[in-house]
C-alpha cells in the first residue's frame, strides 16, 4: 500500500485553519502532517488549499484523533475488526497507537520517536543486519535507517497496524528512495515465520512484543530459543517488557525474561524499560 500524502488533521490544528479564516488571513502556516514538516494553506471563504489541493473546513473534531481527507470527508484514523485500533496523536508530533483504548508506545515523558531511538542505540545498528520482530509503526526501524543500518527485516502481525503505518508520516516507506531498499517490512507472524531465518543470519535483534497477556507466545522458552539460533554470536538484543519496577499481574516479567534469555545462550541484564542482551 502506498503512502497517504494528504493533510492530517487534529482538533487543534483545525482549529488554527477556522481561526485564520475568520480572521481573514489570506495564509495559515503550520504543520499538516503531524510535525514533520511546515507550510502554508490558503485561506478562502468557503475552503482552504494546500499542495494545489482544496479541501472543506472540517467540523468540530475530536480530542485524541487524528484525521485524514477520504475523498469527500475528514475521516478518523481507526477501524474495528474484533479490535478498535487507532492512531492518536501526542504532544511530540509522533503518533502513538491504541488498540481497544490501551495505549501501545510510551508517551508520558518523551515522543515515541525518541523513546525508540534510544532503544535502538543500545543494538548499534550501523552496518548491521537487523531483525524486528514486531514492527508496530515502524519507529524502530526508521531509527536503525537513521542509525546507517545495513538492513532490516520486520515484520508485523496485525494488518490494521499496516494499514495505520500507511497513514502515519512518522512510520517508514520500505518504497521510498529514503529507505534505499534497506527496509523489508513482511505481514506475518514472526513467532511462526522466525523458523524460516537460517541461522546467525542476524547482526542484531529488536523485540517489541505486545504486553504479556497479549501475546505470550513471544516470551516463551521456545521464541527466545529460536532469536538465539538466529543471531550471531556477540549480537545484541533489546526486549522491550516495559518498567522493571512494574509486577504484571503478580508476575515480575522483566526478570522472567531475563532468565528465560539467560537459559537460551544470553548474557541479560535489565535496561532502560526492558532487557539487554548478548549472544554468547
Amino acid at each position: 500500500m502506498s503512502h497517504y500524502s494528504g493533510p492530517l488533521l487534529t482538533r487543534p490544528i483545525a482549529e488554527a485553519l477556522l481561526a485564520a479564516r475568520d480572521a481573514s488571513a489570506g495564509e495559515w502556516t503550520g504543520s499538516l502532517d503531524l510535525g514533520r514538516s511546515n507550510g502554508s494553506a490558503v485561506m478562502q471563504a468557503d475552503a482552504w488549499q494546500w499542495r494545489g489541493q482544496r479541501y472543506p473546513y472540517p467540523p468540530r473534531l475530536k480530542d485524541r484523533t487524528i484525521y485524514v481527507w477520504d475523498r469527500d470527508e475528514f475521516a478518523p484514523v481507526s477501524r474495528y475488526a474484533g479490535s478498535l485500533i487507532k492512531l492518536v496523536p501526542t504532544e511530540w508530533g509522533a503518533p502513538t497507537f491504541e488498540i481497544d483504548g490501551i495505549k501501545m508506545l510510551p508517551t508520558s515523558k518523551e515522543s515515541p520517536f525518541e523513546d525508540a531511538r534510544r532503544k535502538v542505540a543500545l543494538i548499534e545498528p550501523r552496518g548491521k543486519v537487523v531483525l524486528d520482530t514486531c514492527g508496530g509503526l515502524g519507529y524502530f526501524a526508521a531509527c536503525c535507517l537513521e542509525a546507517g543500518v545495513a538492513s532490516i527485516h520486520s515484520f508485523e502481525k496485525n494488518a490494521d497496524v499496516l494499514w495505520l503505518r500507511t497513514l502515519n508520516p512518522w512510520s517508514p516507506d520500505p518504497d521510498a528512495a529514503a529507505s534505499g531498499g534497506r527496509l523489508q517490512l513482511t505481514h506475518a507472524d514472526v513467532s511462526q515465520t522466525i523458523a524460516q531465518i537460517a541461522d546467525a543470519s542476524v547482526d542484531a535483534l529488536l523485540h517489541d512484543p505486545p504486553r504479556f497477556g497479549i501475546a505470550g507466545e513471544l516470551y516463551s522458552q521456545t521464541f527466545y530459543d529460536q532469536l538465539a539460533r538466529v543471531l550471531r554470536r556477540g549480537g545484541r538484543l533489546f526486549h522491550y517488557t516495559g518498567s522493571p519496577n512494574k509486577l504484571t499481574s503478580g508476575r515480575d516479567v522483566p526478570r522472567e525474561v531475563e532468565k528465560r534469555l539467560e537459559k537460551a545462550g544470553f548474557k541479560a541484564q535489565l535496561a532502560l524499560d526492558g532487557v539487554l542482551a548478548t549472544r554468547r
